[in-house]
């Protein structure tokens, strides 16, 4: 195969890759707390034998929006949502995580849990205890818990260090190798619930973009191959 076919093939991977992001986003445009996702393309250059240069794009690095999404009022006693810049912390068997998606339960012994049973931590990366049948809960802006006034305890609200290298685990949950700090300037609010940050009309726009250039490089694809055959046909009965 040619240069050219090389080049087209890298384009069409990395065409696919956009096409399965873009289609995640999509599917996930109304997940609480979910964070739009995009393709970053790099390029590949290099010198064949001191002539021209060959270069090849790949759409390999997933690129994450932190823009806030729309905050849904419901009034749920154990749904909460943070304005600014924040995430929650949780307790996985593989770590700690950050995540935005801020519909919790209590679970059987009183542990404040999300949907999948992981446990919602404090400042001090302890589970949140909720007493049952005790009061009224309650939370402050900086995600103090009170029952009847009485603290149970304070949410841990962070940001990364580094949230440009974060990787995302489970849709709405991140793993931040490079650490994390308070988040002093978020604020917690209860009875909300953060949405997707997706905007599915651009998103729409988007595949269909991709998908018509995906469909050209099939056709670019088709007639090189086509004209290779030729080619070789042409010699062969030349000869």
């Amino acid at each position: 195969m040619e240069s050219t076919g090389y080049i087209t093939l890298t384009r069409q991977a990395g065409l696919k890759r956009e096409m399965q992001v873009v289609a995640n986003n999509i599917a996930n445009s109304s997940t609480t707390g979910f964070r739009a996702e995009g393709v970053i393309f790099s390029e590949y250059v290099k010198s064949v034998d001191g002539g021209p240069s060959l270069s090849m794009g790949q759409g390999n690095v997933g690129k994450t929006s932190f823009e806030q999404g729309g905050l849904e009022q419901t009034n749920g006693t154990f749904d909460f949502a943070i304005e600014g810049d924040g995430y929650f912390v949780v307790q996985t068997p593989l770590g700690d995580r950050l995540t935005r998606a801020g519909s919790f339960s209590p679970n059987a012994a009183g542990e404040l849990v999300t949907p999948d049973g992981f446990p919602v931590l404090d400042n001090g990366r302890a589970p949140l205890f909720i007493p049952a049948g005790a009061g009224t809960l309650s939370v402050s802006a900086d995600g103090t818990l009170s029952m009847d006034g009485n603290p149970l305890g304070q949410m841990a609200i962070v940001r990364p260090l580094a949230p440009n290298e974060m990787v995302r685990e489970d849709g709405v949950m991140f793993r931040a190798d490079a650490g994390d700090e308070p988040a002093e300037e978020a604020r917690v609010l209860q009875g909300f619930t953060e949405g997707s940050n997706v905007n599915p009309l651009l998103e729409l726009s988007r595949l269909i973009e991709v998908q018509r250039a995906y469909e050209m490089g099939q056709s670019f694809l088709k007639t090189e191959d086509e004209r290779v055959r030729a080619a070789v046909k042409t010699l062969t009965e030349t000869n």
